[in-house]
């Protein structure tokens, strides 16, 4: 048994939906815990208007994020803001959060349990423009911004099922859709999208507002205040620029879980969890986007929050029966 005085019941690691929704719960239980995050909002905060969020017709990620934050402080709830985890170690019968402000200096929380709810970012194209344009015409959630482009022009990037969905998605929202595959048009490719789904691939050919640009590699997003236009170069290495309004990135998320190698994990890294959002390792639990739980969004990773905070306060219930652990 741990006779350390400072020992926590949680630590929740990351302040957006998820962090915040858990952070509610855990101080409506009177816990003792502290939110540790590198930023309020994570990618909430990046996701540009918001219109989906139950009860809210139209917000911004950032005021949503911002909105989270306040209601978990609201509760006095101890946060640790501009710090990363770096790693989680078990030690007897708890856990040790190791974090790092950004000048590296390091900070340690001793804790029964941990919720890990810190979110993905999206695989980036890396090219000229598009981080100066993210939020003005470029996106990486055509569900959360889609519907801004309506009767406009728009380009989804990616060759798999969430490019497919973005595409299509927009076949019924803009008067015209390009979508730019690296992959040629050919059998041995599944058509240009190696690892959709045969039914989505042949739902989007169908569409006659929509364009495939096979065997591509977007070079560049132009604009100034707005996406105008996009550059890509075809297979013989001759560039093409199309005007577009709107720009879909979809070519895949990379969990923020690096830090946790203790827990099992897919083979891109996301933290498998059951339906009470326990990991492989009793005491640790996870929420969100960094989770297998499907469909990324704002209101599913609230949830989520909030089920892993009741896990864990179930956890911590009967860990205090466990003095001689």
């Amino acid at each position: 048994m741990s006779h350390n005085n400072n020992l926590l019941d949680l630590v929740i690691i990351g302040a957006a939906a998820a962090g915040c929704a858990a952070a509610v719960y855990a101080a409506r239980r009177n816990l003792k815990f502290v939110m540790v995050a590198k930023d309020v909002g994570g990618e909430v905060a990046l996701s540009g208007e918001v219109e989906n969020w139950p009860g809210i017709i139209h917000t911004t990620g950032f005021e949503l994020a911002q909105n989270f934050y306040k209601h978990a402080e609201s509760y006095g709830v101890t946060a640790d803001i501009g710090y990363s985890v770096t790693g989680i170690e078990k030690v007897e019968n708890y856990f040790v959060v190791k974090t790092e402000d950004y000048s590296k200096k390091e900070k340690n929380y001793h804790t029964k349990t941990v919720i890990i709810a810190s979110g993905i970012h999206p695989r980036e194209l890396g090219i000229p423009g598009e981080k100066e344009l993210r939020g003005k015409g470029v996106t990486y959630c055509t569900v959360c911004d889609g519907p801004l482009y309506r009767k406009k022009i728009t380009t989804t990037i990616g060759a798999g099922n969430a490019a497919l969905e973005s595409a299509l998605m927009m076949s019924e929202l803009a008067e015209k859709v390009y979508c730019i595959t690296k992959f040629p048009n050919t059998p041995e490719t599944n058509g240009g999208f190696p690892k959709g789904e045969n039914i989505l691939i042949d739902k989007l050919k169908q569409k006659t507002n929509v364009e495939i640009i096979y065997h591509a590699k977007t070079t560049e997003i132009t604009g100034a205040e707005h996406v105008t236009s996009i550059t890509y170069t075809d297979h013989t290495g001759i560039a093409h620029t199309i005007d577009t309004n709107g720009v879909m990135v979809h070519i895949g998320n990379i969990p923020n879980s690096h830090f946790a190698p203790i827990v099992e994990k897919t083979p891109i890294g996301e933290i498998i969890v059951d339906h009470k959002c326990m990991t492989s390792v009793p005491g640790i639990f996870a929420a969100g986007d960094v989770t297998t739980v499907p469909y990324k969004q704002i209101v599913i990773a609230a949830g989520q929050g909030v089920t892993a905070a009741l896990s864990a306060i179930e956890h911590i219930n009967k860990w205090t029966e466990q003095t001689s652990v």
